[in-house]
């Protein structure tokens, strides 16, 4: 059966919803969305990718391989053999083809907007839009070029993609979450109006921005909940209640016998806090600094290390990265090659034995990335750590009174990522057992 016998005669639309979660989708706000609820035919948790990062996950669900085989392990990456110098993944890292590829191979349309990583664009049969890792309005952002200025005329202005969300001033994070999404949903609606396509896909970052800027202000059960009646507790709520007014509008333009797919590459939940990993390396005796550092919060450059006595170090985010100094690799490095697995393990079990600020017992997770991927490629980290089951987020900054910091040390930030997705559809996919469907492609992370 050829390619283009597998692809489904009914055009496709996926609606990528970065983060969404199933305690809102299913349960707290389904009543509040409409037009999102009415496509649930069938529903599913869905189970991110190692690590639960919008830039691998989404690219893993497109095309089927492990951020091991795609070489992706989060937003950045560092170059080996260097302490400094790291890069940040974009569309020419991802070397397998994704859905749209497949349909431009058989020779049909797609319309893509802000699906992660597609800055800078490649040429695709149809029309795409880069996603919120592109640089500014300034650089060429769609596919074909000329499409950059339809859009700009469209919206009277330049095309916004993303917002600062790790701010204080709150009401400037609401006023750009709605602009972008305004603007973003209507050149998707106008690309599917007017333009001919078999697949559609965009992912709405908005809801991914709501959740870490104002998660504190809506979960009462959140560690820094600021009691009911906050200024900012409905923000969420109406934040999904917009989009899904913009899928109503969406609903409007496509064939009624269009195969729409609702997907969310992670979930979401509170944000416990943070743990300053590098003070911790520091404690235990891998990490060694020529000087300490003399306020909070400053950044781990590597003329403050001293390499001679450092065997390992380590980088904040939703996860943990860390990277060990291996003799050879490394250009002060400490650790003798054979050396290494024991080390691994003596680092596991110590780490994973952390507990929390109030001696509570964490469900903290250390892999080496050969242990979660039949192929690892690209530049990963030594280990990845799952701090807490992703309750605590990884703070890389030095010079703070504890190891444990209630906020973000990149700025505020109320949420961190979940394993559980969302996943459903509106045909029943037994209906057809004749035919492959290549959107299942689009749901190859694990569903339970």
């Amino acid at each position: 059966m050829s390619l283009a016998e597998r692809l489904p005669e009914e055009k496709v639309l996926v609606i990528g919803l970065d983060s969404a979660p199933p305690r809102l989708m299913y349960d707290e706000l389904k009543d509040e969305i409409p037009n999102l609820s009415s496509l649930m035919e069938e529903t599913h948790n869905l189970r991110s990718s190692h690590p639960p990062i919008t830039i691998p996950a989404w690219t893993v669900m497109l095309t089927g391989k492990t951020p091991g085989e795609l070489g992706m392990y989060g937003f950045r990456h560092r170059k080996p053999g260097d302490y400094e110098s790291m890069y940040i993944v974009n569309s020419r890292n991802v070397r397998y083809p994704r859905v749209w590829d497949l349909y431009t191979r058989a020779g049909r349309s797609s319309i893509v907007v802000g699906v992660p990583p597609t800055y800078p664009p490649r040429p695709i049969k149809g029309y795409l839009v880069t996603d919120f890792i592109t640089p500014g309005p300034d650089k060429a952002y769609t596919w074909p070029p000329s499409l950059k200025r339809e859009i700009e005329t469209l919206i009277g202005g330049p095309y916004q993609f993303d917002v600062p969300f790790r701010v204080e001033d709150k009401d400037s994070i609401v006023k750009g979450l709605w602009e972008m999404t305004e603007n973003q949903f209507k050149v998707f609606k106008h690309l599917l109006a007017g333009k001919k396509w078999d697949f559609a896909m965009i992912v709405q970052i908005g809801v991914d921005r709501v959740q870490h800027a104002f998660w504190k202000y809506y979960d009462p059960n959140h560690p820094r909940y600021p009691g009911h009646g906050n200024k900012y507790e409905n923000v969420i709520p109406e934040y999904y209640k917009l989009v899904d007014k913009y899928v109503g509008e969406i609903l409007e333009v496509v064939p009624k016998d269009t195969r729409v797919i609702v997907v969310s590459d992670h979930g979401a939940k509170a944000m416990k806090g943070a743990f300053a990993i590098n003070q911790w390396l520091i404690e235990e005796g891998y990490l060694a600094l020529k000087k300490k550092p003399e306020k909070p919060g400053v950044d781990l450059r590597p003329d403050m290390v001293d390499w001679e006595k450092t065997k390992a170090w380590g980088w904040g985010g939703y996860y943990a990265r860390i990277f060990l100094n291996i003799k050879g690799r490394e250009p002060k490095g400490t650790i003798d090659p054979e050396e290494v697995p024991g080390f691994i393990e003596e680092f596991k079990q110590k780490l994973e034995s952390v507990r929390g600020p109030d001696g509570e017992r964490w469900e903290t997770k250390v892999y080496t990335p050969s242990e979660l991927y039949p192929e690892v490629n690209g530049d990963p980290p030594d280990l990845i750590v799952y701090l807490d089951d992703l309750n605590w987020r990884s703070a890389g900054t030095l010079g703070w009174p504890s190891m444990y910091l209630e906020e973000n040390d990149r700025g505020p930030d109320d949420a961190v990522h979940d394993w559980i997705g969302i996943a459903y559809y509106n045909w029943r996919t037994g209906v057809r057992k004749d035919t492959v469907d290549i959107t299942e492609a689009i749901l190859k992370t694990l569903i339970d």
